[in-house]
């Protein structure tokens, strides 16, 4: 009996062996070597696996990185520029500075401009809201006001004002992640230029309908009168199923086009107030009857 287990346990134990050599070539066989640069890459990046570089993750993203011939279409909007060109002068590349951006909101469809038509006694989500109703109020292209960009926001970045029932954008807390962006069914908030001292004009409505069916929905709709395209001396904006667009890149900030608008559906946002034009002098018209008796 004694020599029965020895026998077994001296069998376990060389299948045991065995076993390991083989998965010891398996792993020498198959085994995939990682360039340490990743490691190195990744704890240069802010670790918020935001997922606003469009990979998986920061790790993802540094992979990318170390294994891009050019890495100039590639940023990591939570980073700064300078953290960016520490990374790129590690890989030995060069940086090509990205514009900063910051999401906006296309809608102003405020309790006070588009009231409530009906009201939704559903899920709090505005996915299911949106595949189920045209929403609250007479426009079926804005806001549901439920908060699920609110949500999709691990920035702190956004809340949804009680008062106007729209969320509110902290564009000193934003990191252009478009997380917010793509958590939105309706597609109205959209990652824009800071511009310059965070100057920035945009047409904030996505209301697709035609004129007169957009204003009765909306006070403060665009209604696709095209003033603002008229008025537009860099050919910034167009005009396509009777929404006004203004594209970032090609716009001045020279701002002609906001007074055009005959529904302030174009906004402006933190430009100095216009100066009041100067009166003009009013003209001294002598009377001849007077001159005469003078005389």
């Amino acid at each position: 009996m004694s020599m029965t287990i020895v026998f077994t346990i001296v069998s376990l134990c060389a299948l045991g062996i065995l076993a390991a050599v083989i998965l010891y070539f398996v792993a020498q066989k198959f085994k995939v070597v990682e360039d340490p640069r990743i490691d190195e890459t990744e704890e240069m990046l802010p670790g918020a696996n935001c997922g606003g570089c469009g990979f998986p993750g920061c790790r993802g993203f540094a992979e990318a990185l170390v294994k891009a011939d050019d890495i100039s279409d590639l940023n990591c909007p939570v980073s700064d520029s300078e953290s960016m060109q520490t990374i790129a002068k590690y890989l030995g590349h060069e940086a090509v500075a990205q514009e900063p951006k910051v999401a906006v909101l296309r809608c102003n469809g405020t309790c006070e401009n588009s009231p409530k038509t009906n009201n939704y006694n559903g899920a709090s989500s505005c996915t299911i809201a949106n595949s189920l109703y045209a929403g609250d109020t007479g426009c079926s292209h804005g806001c549901l006001g439920h908060g699920e960009c609110v949500d999709a926001c691990d920035f702190g970045a956004m809340y949804m004002d009680p008062i106007t029932g729209l969320p509110v954008i902290i564009s000193d807390a934003c990191v252009a992640c478009g997380a917010c962006v793509k958590a939105c069914p309706r597609d109205i908030i959209e990652l824009r230029n800071k511009g310059k001292k965070e100057r920035r004009i945009f047409v904030s409505c996505v209301n697709k309908d035609k004129g007169g069916v957009a204003r009765k929905a909306c006070k403060t709709a665009c209604i696709g009168c095209g003033k603002c395209v008229k008025v537009c001396p860099f050919e910034a904006i167009t005009l396509e199923n009777s929404l006004a667009y203004i594209d970032y890149n090609k716009c001045k900030l020279c701002r002609k086009c906001v007074p055009e608008c005959p529904t302030s559906a174009i906004h402006e946002l933190n430009f100095p107030p216009k100066k009041a034009p100067a009166p003009k002098p009013e003209a001294v018209v002598e009377n001849k009857g007077d001159e005469d008796k003078k005389e």
